[in-house]
């Protein structure tokens, strides 16, 4: 079963480092086998600042955008109609893997060098929209991890439950059980 500590926090104070919180866990039979950073594989998506845009000259609804990062300048060839000079979004750097698979490469678009991929909110999980790229506040640091950026982490606990633990087979069940082994509060859900 895995488990959110950021959900985990809406039911219970947690003032503990995670790796102590799993352990004690599992010293309270709940063996947590694996703890992990949802948004670690943000670590190649950066912050770029859009210095140019042309357009591409063999394909009518694809743009040709220079972008800097802390890495210098890249090429990127894109398609969404809201890039415009000046703009900062999201940048998947060459070697970037998303959740669903998708393994970011330098590669040639209709005759043109793209080295990774600007970004909208639904293709990074942080959305649905999907119509054109996230468009990032202007002071945020150019070349800075976007999960770092926007502080997105929230690591997740990974929960081998035994059939006679039923009463932890969900993130209420898990809080209570904090809550007795740190002798806090549980608030319960509305």
């Amino acid at each position: 079963m895995k488990v959110s500590l950021s959900w985990l926090k809406d039911y219970v104070d947690i003032n503990m480092p995670v790796g102590k919180l799993a352990d004690m866990l599992t010293m309270a039979g709940l063996e947590v086998e694996a703890v992990e950073d949802r948004y670690a594989w943000m670590h190649n998506v950066v912050v770029g600042f859009i210095a140019a845009v042309e357009a591409h000259p063999r394909a009518d609804k694809l743009k040709l955008c220079r972008v800097q990062t802390a890495h210098g300048s890249h090429h990127v060839v894109c398609g969404a109609p809201n890039a415009a000079e000046g703009m900062l979004a999201p940048l998947a750097l060459p070697g970037c893997e998303f959740p669903n698979g998708l393994r970011i490469t330098e590669s040639v678009i209709r005759g043109e060098r793209s080295e990774g991929m600007l970004c909208s909110q639904g293709e990074l999980g942080l959305g649905t929209d999907r119509s054109g790229l996230m468009a990032l506040e202007k002071d945020t640091p150019v070349g800075t991890p976007l999960n770092q950026a926007l502080g997105l982490n929230d690591m997740v606990l990974t929960i081998g439950l035994t059939p006679n633990r039923s009463d932890c087979l969900s993130l209420f069940g898990i809080a209570r059980e904090i809550a007795g082994f740190t002798g806090t509060r549980i608030r319960r859900p509305d």
